[in-house]
């Protein structure tokens, strides 16, 4: 009962003290700014930032604008993660593909990947496609380098036991490597969405008619900062819940690894 009650103090601790410092840094801008301390223009009071993402909400704005973004993120996870896992476990159980690939992987990746958009957008246009193919390469390497990391950190000792019960190719894979490097490549996954964001964004700010990035572009030009709080405050919640439900499905599909599951509960 004791430990229990323990527990429970302790995560009241772990997730109160931070809505405790958020609550206060909120409660002196606010103050601040009703007593003209701070520049409304430039900052806001926190109230109003709410009041302005309520009608955004409501008109169906903030709305349509999230869902823009979302089917790019969506798209981007699907065409990029996807790949660099499959990819990735190649390059880590093969040593000869990881000879192979792992030169071209060395030289593109430190590449910023928005610096490259203005070839991408030669090469597939200025539709949706040139959008989705950056955010995909920008998920791609964070995939491709965790699921390599993941199969190559696995105790040879797994591979020789899996050998010695006459296990084939497919059932090793199945049994042993994804399994083992599945933490790894989870980890992965949260940097991947946590790029596909920032992309997502900056792409939009760039070449778009509907997204959180044009939002904040417009926001910008017309000097609507409480138009841009309000959409920084929606992408940082995104990236908040991306970021939570990454940490359940690793406690979830990694339930046998009790050092990940503590991690993240």
């Amino acid at each position: 009962m004791k430990t229990k009650l323990k527990s429970t103090f302790n995560q009241l601790i772990d997730y109160g003290a931070p809505i405790l410092a958020l609550m206060v840094f909120l409660g002196v801008w606010e103050g601040l700014a009703q007593t003209g301390r701070i520049s409304r223009l430039f900052f806001p009071a926190p109230s109003s930032i709410l009041i302005t993402l309520w009608h955004l909400v409501t008109s169906g704005e903030m709305v349509s604008n999230l869902m823009a973004s979302l089917v790019r993120i969506g798209w981007g996870i699907i065409f990029g993660l996807v790949p660099g896992v499959i990819i990735g476990l190649a390059m880590g159980w093969s040593p000869r593909i990881r000879k192979f690939v792992d030169p071209f992987i060395a030289a593109i990746h430190p590449i910023p990947k928005i610096a490259i958009f203005p070839l991408i957008m030669i090469l597939f246009g200025l539709g949706e496609v040139s959008k989705i193919v950056a955010i995909s390469i920008s998920t791609f390497f964070p995939a491709l380098i965790n699921s390599m990391a993941g199969v190559r950190q696995l105790n040879p000792v797994f591979f020789e036991v899996a050998q010695n019960y006459g296990a084939n190719r497919w059932k090793t894979f199945t049994h042993v490597v994804f399994p083992g490097s599945l933490p790894m490549i989870l980890a992965g996954a949260r940097i991947a969405f946590n790029m596909a964001l920032v992309i997502t964004v900056s792409v939009e700010l760039l070449t778009a008619r509907e997204g959180l990035g044009v939002m904040i572009w417009f926001a910008w030009e017309t000097l609507r900062t409480q138009d841009l709080y309000a959409t920084l405050v929606v992408i940082a919640a995104l990236g908040m819940a991306l970021n939570l439900l990454l940490q359940k499905a690793a406690v979830y599909l990694t339930r046998w690894n009790s050092q990940t599951s503590s991690e993240n509960k």
